[in-house]
């Protein structure tokens, strides 16, 4: 069994902010996985979450039984969620996948990594504090400043604020951004699908910015 997370905020407020791009990407893979359906997602106050329980076929293997969340305890709560139906399924580490904004990627760059630091992140920060360890997969999608502008403001963003950074994640995108975003979203529910399908490494491989 699988249990893929996107981290964001519940509510209208935050729907179209930096800090909901894991929602985003887990709302459209199931789009994607089921075309002509309409699934609902279940308000699941046991969990949490709202969730969707599927069974993915891949072309040669056997069913996976898979559970897509969407934690409603607020990103810097987002843990408790993720150990409730962790605990519940009894569902290893190493397959949980947790989908998440990241603005130290350039906008549009994707990375899939198992392991490693928050890095700020409040909202995988709370997930290694509750689950007691960093071992889970993440697919990190990049929010941030463009290369260019990086290289130029190098010093200016190492010695940014935490209001500034919140206020940052919390921002909606501006229009030059839009297609990027959209592109970034389908590759990331392409890229689930093919972790699904054949494997993690096979999606590295495919999908992580070099």
């Amino acid at each position: 069994m699988k249990l893929i997370v996107g981290l964001g905020n519940p509510g209208e407020k935050y729907e179209s902010t930096r800090h909901n791009l894991g929602f985003m990407v887990l709302e459209h893979f199931l789009k994607d996985f089921q075309k002509e359906q309409k699934t609902q997602w279940e308000n699941s106050t046991k969990f949490k979450s709202d969730i969707v329980q599927l069974e993915y076929k891949p072309k040669v293997g056997e069913f996976t039984k898979v559970i897509l969340a969407k934690p409603k305890t607020y990103m810097n709560n987002s843990g408790m969620a993720v150990q409730l139906i962790s605990s519940f399924y009894k569902i290893k580490l190493e397959d949980t996948w947790i989908i998440h904004d990241d603005f130290d990627l350039p906008l549009g760059n994707m990375k899939i990594r198992l392991g490693g630091a928050s890095a700020g992140h409040h909202g995988v920060e709370s997930i290694i504090s509750t689950l007691n360890s960093d071992k889970f997969w993440r697919f990190r999608m990049g929010t941030g400043e463009q290369k260019s502008k990086i290289k130029n403001q190098r010093s200016k963003v190492a010695k940014i604020k935490v209001k500034n950074a919140e206020d940052f994640v919390l921002s909606g995108f501006g229009k030059g951004e839009a297609g990027k975003i959209r592109e970034l979203i389908k590759r990331g529910s392409k890229a689930i699908q093919m972790a699904l399908e054949e494997s993690l490494l096979a999606s590295q491989n495919r999908f992580n910015t070099r």
